[in-house]
């Protein structure tokens, strides 16, 4: 009989980094919708409840974990408790990232660093955990979030552009790195969506005109649904031979 493609997550054990709201909830909730057990890597494991219930619902175990991304040694604790408590780590989806805005002339050193160490440095090091738990397995799905912001300037935000177009390129070094070991690396590049981070910028009507007149091609403002689809497929068998590929979810932003 003919293979058929499987978006089947049963059996599998997710890690999803900055999972508390937003684009970090909806990819946990979807990937329990999918079959997977799911683990929240927050900030402060108060608080959560909300999504640990919606993780539930979905008839799948949840774990919520303390995972502050500028604590390496949590990091690594709560990449090492999910797998221990979970019985495995097959996904890990490093959502966690941070904008702030500011003209390149205003840049403070200590923006800088903290923007790098939350985007870039975090990313790098819970792949680093994970991937320790893959190889033994044999088995992996690493899934990066970068941004439209890493193929495009946006004006007053050129740190954050920086950090979207290195978690590009990360993809492709760590992909080539782990493919050996059955591990894929993805990412995915959304174009603006609706969550609690963007409400206040999209809440000015002439921005939000703006933005959904750039998004070329469909003309509407992303929802976190449209991110956590591409998740999911990455996250799936079927996707077995797609790696250091970042998929651009930007309505066709970038094709004008």
């Amino acid at each position: 009989m003919e293979a058929l493609p499987s978006f089947d997550l049963d059996g599998q054990v997710a890690l999803v980094t900055g999972a508390a709201r937003g684009l970090g909830r909806s990819i946990a909730v979807a990937l329990a919708h999918a079959g997977a057990d799911i683990a929240l890597g927050l900030r402060s494991e108060t608080g959560a409840e909300e999504v640990v219930s919606a993780v539930e619902s979905q008839g799948r175990r949840c774990l919520p974990l303390a995972m502050d991304m500028l604590d390496l040694d949590q990091v690594r604790s709560a990449v090492q408790a999910a797998a221990t408590r979970l019985g495995r780590l097959d996904i890990l989806v490093n959502n966690v990232g941070i904008g702030p805005e500011n003209l390149a002339v205003d840049v403070t050193v200590e923006d800088f660093d903290y923007t790098v160490a939350v985007n870039l440095k975090g990313t790098f090091f819970a792949s680093q955990a994970a991937a320790k738990v893959m190889i033994p397995q044999g088995y992996g799905r690493v899934i990066n979030l970068s941004s439209q912001a890493g193929f495009v300037a946006l004006p007053t935000e050129s740190v954050y552009c920086m950090t979207k177009a290195a978690i590009a390129h990360l993809t492709k070094c760590l992909a080539i790195e782990w493919g050996p070991f059955g591990i894929t690396v993805n990412g995915v590049a959304p174009t603006f969506i609706r969550t609690p981070g963007t409400k206040d910028a999209l809440s000015d009507p002439v921005f939000e005109r703006d933005v959904t007149e750039r998004i070329a091609a469909l003309h509407r403002i992303g929802e976190p649904v449209d991110v956590a689809g591409a998740v999911v497929f990455l996250a799936s068998r079927a996707a077995a031979l797609i790696t250091g590929e970042t998929i651009l979810i930007d309505g066709g932003w970038t094709a004008r």
